[in-house]
C-alpha cells in the first residue's frame, strides 16, 4: 500500500466529512438534525468504500482524482460557482430545518436517498467504464473515445450520475428551498459541457464523429 497515497486520501476524506458536518450541524443548531445524518452516511460511507477499492485496484486513477487542478480560467469560475451553490443548499437547508420554513413528507426523504444511491452506482459504473476519466477537462496520452457501455447511451454519463446525486442531496436533507439552489447546478454543467467538448473535439480523434453517433449529452431523449 502506497502509505503516503493512503495519508493524502484520508485527510481529503476526513476535512470532508468535517467540512459537511460544519455546514449543516451549525445553521441547524442542533445535532437532531437526522436527515444530516443520513445525507452523511449514505455520502461518505460509499465514498470511503469506494476509496479503498481505487487504493487497491487503481491507485493511480485515486492519485489523479485526488491531485487534478484545473488549469483553464472559464473552468475555475465553475468551480468556484459550484463551491459557492453547495455552500448556500447546505446553510439554507440548516436554516430550514432550525426554522422550520418548508416541511417535506418523509417519504421523500427515503426516496431521495435510494434515488442518491442510484446516482452512486451510476458514477462508479462510470469510473469503471472509463480509465481516462479525470476531474478535470483534458486530453490524456493515448486516450480513446470510449462509445460503449454508458457512453452509448450519453456522451457524459458522469455529469448525469453528479445531477441525479445533486438534485437528490436537498431532498434527503428535506430542504426544497435547498432543491431550488441546487437547480442551478444544470447551467453550471451546461457551461462546463461546453468547454469540455471543445477540448476534446480539438484533441482527442475521434469525438467529432462519436458526437454525431450519440446525440444526448446528459440526460436520454431530452439533453
Amino acid at each position: 500500500m502506497d502509505k503516503k497515497l493512503f495519508g493524502s486520501a484520508m485527510l481529503k476524506f476526513i476535512s470532508g466529512l468535517l467540512l459537511v458536518g460544519l455546514l449543516l450541524f451549525l445553521p441547524a443548531g442542533s445535532f437532531a438534525y437526522w436527515q444530516a445524518w443520513l445525507l452523511i452516511g449514505i455520502l461518505f460511507l460509499p465514498m470511503f468504500l469506494a476509496g479503498l477499492v481505487m487504493m487497491a485496484k487503481s491507485p493511480e486513477l485515486l492519485r489523479k482524482r485526488l491531485s487534478a487542478k484545473e488549469e483553464q480560467a472559464e473552468q475555475k469560475q465553475v468551480i468556484a460557482f459550484s463551491g459557492l451553490m453547495f455552500l448556500a443548499a447546505f446553510v439554507l437547508a440548516g436554516l430550514n430545518y432550525r426554522f422550520g420554513w418548508l416541511r417535506q413528507p418523509r417519504w421523500l426523504v427515503w426516496a431521495a436517498a435510494a434515488l442518491f444511491l442510484l446516482g452512486y452506482l451510476l458514477y462508479a459504473e462510470v469510473l469503471r467504464e472509463n480509465a481516462y476519466l479525470s476531474r478535470t477537462i483534458e486530453v490524456q496520452e493515448n486516450q480513446k473515445v470510449i462509445d460503449t457501455g454508458l457512453y452509448g447511451v450519453v456522451r457524459h454519463p458522469m455529469y448525469a450520475a453528479t445531477l441525479l446525486l445533486f438534485l437528490a442531496m436537498p431532498l434527503v436533507l428535506g430542504s426544497p428551498l435547498s432543491f431550488a439552489v441546487m437547480l442551478l447546478y444544470l447551467p453550471i454543467i451546461a457551461k462546463r459541457i461546453r468547454n469540455e467538448e471543445a477540448v476534446l473535439e480539438q484533441g482527442l480523434e475521434g469525438y467529432t464523429d462519436y458526437k454525431k453517433r450519440v446525440k444526448y449529452k446528459v440526460i436520454p431523449g431530452i439533453w
